[in-house]
């Protein structure tokens, strides 16, 4: 079943891990529990049925490429547009995604393919770290 499953896959950023299973991503990344993953989104429309963007935010949202948002209830989304990683998301409508490693690790080659459950290639590392914004009802701030 592809919900249970742990994808090594060139995400819209970088190379990382998808997955609908956050406790297997975090034993695999060696994590800690209470951290939030992204949560990568096919579309708009998946986005609604698990948080409601302020009005403020909206249109900003829409035409924003490689950026995630923290929601005013602390979880982050990306809606993703990238085609290769398109692919994927429009299967599972939603995943987690995270980068190929151990957390506060170096990326691994060797570690990124021997963890993951299917290889989605190509695999090409130089991608680029998305842009972080934080949403509240009313302002946006800028966390990287």
């Amino acid at each position: 079943m592809l919900k249970e499953k742990v994808f090594l896959t060139q995400t819209d950023t970088a190379i990382g891990f998808v997955s609908q299973n956050a406790e297997k991503l975090t034993k695999l990344k060696q994590r800690p529990p209470h951290k939030y993953y992204i949560k990568g989104v096919n579309s708009l429309d998946t986005l609604k049925h698990f948080t409601r963007v302020p009005s403020i935010h909206k249109k900003r949202l829409r035409r924003a490429g490689k950026t995630t948002f923290i929601m005013p209830d602390g979880h982050s989304y990306r809606v993703v547009r990238e085609k290769h990683h398109l692919l994927l998301l429009d299967r599972l409508k939603w995943a987690y995604t995270t980068s190929a490693n151990v957390s506060g690790h170096a990326y691994s080659e060797s570690f990124a393919k021997t963890s993951a459950d299917i290889i989605i290639t190509p695999l090409c590392s130089d991608g680029q770290a998305s842009k972080i914004y934080q949403l509240n009802n009313t302002t946006l701030k800028r966390i990287r």
